[in-house]
């Protein structure tokens, strides 16, 4: 593959990330409705936010992981919620295998088709997930296979505990097509935490 086509799909794949991200924080309604406008994307209706701020760091987070992703060495992207005791209320889970250095078979088009039916499941994602408050934290947290070598200060360390049982699990869509091959499901805490 060349490098062109590389850039192509490494862009493709951060742009899936974001929305997917985007869509799960106006899904929970931690920032008002009007902090979002709708845009298309692969000609399906999607949020994005309209504050730089937040644009940049889900754009940011995202786009540090792709080497990670590349190298296999990223197992999950979690979009963590949290209230003030930094124990999570839930995590959204994206268990991801990428291998973005291998072309599509058919030029990307079920790529492509599957990645808008997974944003359409996402979408209607929100009944399973917990109410949430306009006082809770989130963050984006990437689960390591092992300890990337990088550079000091790039990686920080989430606060976020942890629960002391394993979670619930909620699936709520999978996709497994060359090159990616990606779960999304949400943790909940156990009973009685």
């Amino acid at each position: 593959m060349d490098r062109k086509e590389n850039q192509y799909s490494q862009r493709e794949l951060v742009e899936f990330l974001q929305i997917a991200i985007t869509s799960i924080i106006f899904l929970k309604g931690i920032y008002p409705p009007g902090a979002f406008e709708r845009r298309r994307f692969m000609n399906l209706l999607v949020h994005k936010a309209r504050h730089p701020q937040l644009n940049r760091y889900i754009h940011n987070a995202v786009n540090a992981l792709v080497p990670y992703i590349q190298q296999g060495l990223v197992e999950r992207i979690a979009v963590i919620f949290f209230k003030d005791d930094r124990i999570p209320v839930e995590r959204f889970i994206f268990k991801i295998n990428a291998n973005v250095n291998q072309s599509c078979d058919d030029g990307g088009e079920n790529a492509m088709m599957d990645m808008r039916s997974f944003l359409m499941k996402l979408s209607l994602s929100e009944p399973i997930s917990a109410v949430v408050s306009q006082d809770w934290k989130w963050e984006i947290t990437g689960y390591f296979s092992s300890v990337p070598e990088s550079e000091d200060g790039v990686w920080i360390s989430s606060n976020a505990q942890q629960w002391t049982q394993p979670p619930l699990i909620t699936p709520i869509k999978s996709m497994n097509i060359q090159p990616l091959s990606l779960q999304l499901y949400l943790e909940h805490p156990p009973p009685n935490h």
